[in-house]
């Protein structure tokens, strides 16, 4: 007689036959992996094939800039500060003021020179003009007094007059001559304080005028400016600070013009070129902005070895450190415009090196990279025209 428990249930066969055995679980598994491997390992190689060995990437990068020193070019005591950390200035606003009082009188003194001088000199060509005035009075005495000597040989041969008469006259012709003399080198010494000159050009003018600058660029430098458009940074002086020329007091940064110093390790410098195209993400903005650059430039050796304490291989157990060299990247000023950088900030750099014909390092010839400043160039124009003002009102 049969049971139900001898008797195999319909839903105990259906479960055997629809869920695989541990084992052939875990031969799918293996193979589910391997195949995830080998399309990884496939996948890998292929972007390794078209596009991995043609980009050289580093994290050690960050961003730098002109660091421009604000510094006064005379000595005196700060009494104005127009501006402070974070401000943003431009090129030639007026940044410290110094206390101008000694300078105006120097100026003051200067100017009075100049004047003096001025008046002098026209006395000088007026001179001139009497000692020549002088000079053709004695050519006239001269020539008189030889028509007198003339007439009276005439005389002295008729016997009209004595010959202690003659003599009297033949001594006012030696007189007159003398006379003449004196008055020639007079005319001479007279000139040659003015000859081939004008008032604006003569020496002694010119030696006042250069006093006269020399006291204006003086007063005008009480005011320091600054030397470019940016942000200011590290300002060290103070109100009632007596500083020296020289001394740094504050820093602008043009952030307009800023580069990326990338540190590749130098087993990854063999395809890097100039002129390269580089992809930049900044930390502080994340993979959501890129920036676009272009490799400028590699510095002249490794940053060891520009340090201020260069390592020294020779001495000791020597132990290889793979080195850096600083690659220095262009940015695109418009993307900086749009997204502003800071110096310092840390950047990822991804460099193009699909094109390799050209040079790894600047040659002879290449494209400088200068700066300059125009904040200064017009102070010599402006106590040039103070220097005009004054010779033109006493000429």
């Amino acid at each position: 007689m049969s049971t139900d428990a001898d008797t195999p249930k319909a839903g105990a066969t259906t479960a055997s036959t629809t869920n695989p055995s541990p084992a052939l679980r875990s031969r799918l598994g293996q193979l589910l992996g391997m195949t995830v491997v080998v399309v990884a390992v496939f996948g890998v190689a292929l972007w390794w094939l078209f596009a991995g060995q043609y980009r050289e990437t580093t994290e050690d990068a960050y961003v730098d800039g002109n660091v421009v020193a604000v510094t006064a070019q005379v000595s005196g005591v700060v009494t104005e500060i127009n501006a402070d950390n974070t401000d943003y200035v431009s090129a030639g606003s007026r940044m410290v003021k110094l206390d101008d009082t000694d300078a105006r009188l120097a100026l003051a003194r200067a100017e009075a020179q100049l004047a003096r001088t001025v008046r002098q000199v026209r006395a000088q060509y007026a001179n001139v003009g009497q000692s020549r005035a002088n000079l053709q009075l004695r050519e006239v005495e001269l020539s008189r007094a030889k028509a007198d000597l003339a007439r009276r040989h005439e005389l002295l041969a008729s016997g009209a007059i004595s010959g202690e008469e003659v003599k009297h006259a033949e001594q006012a012709v030696r007189a007159a001559t003398a006379a003449l003399g004196a008055a020639t080198q007079q005319v001479a010494g007279s000139s040659a304080l003015v000859d081939r000159t004008s008032i604006a050009n003569n020496p002694d003018v010119l030696a006042a005028a250069s006093q006269v600058r020399d006291a204006w660029i003086t007063l005008y430098r009480t005011n320091v400016p600054a030397p470019v458009t940016g942000m200011v940074t590290k300002r060290n002086v103070q109100l009632g600070q007596k500083i020296s020329p020289g001394v740094s007091l504050m820093s602008v940064v043009p952030m307009d013009h800023l580069w990326v110093n990338a540190n590749f390790k130098e087993s990854q410098l063999r395809h890097i070129r100039i002129g390269q195209t580089v992809e930049l993400v900044a930390d502080v903005y994340g993979d959501d902005v890129v920036y676009r650059g272009t490799v400028i430039g590699q510095e002249a050796g490794t940053g060891s070895a520009f340090s201020l304490l260069p390592a020294q291989n020779a001495t000791g157990n020597w132990i290889k450190v793979v080195q850096r060299v600083p690659v220095r990247i262009a940015l695109d000023p418009r993307q900086v415009v749009e997204h502003p950088l800071q110096l310092g900030l840390s950047m990822k750099a991804v460099v193009a090196t699909r094109q390799r014909e050209g040079s790894r390092l600047v040659e002879p010839g290449s494209q400088e990279h200068g700066y300059h400043t125009n904040v200064f160039a017009n102070e010599l124009v402006r106590a040039d025209a103070v220097v005009d003002r004054i010779i033109a009102a006493n000429r």
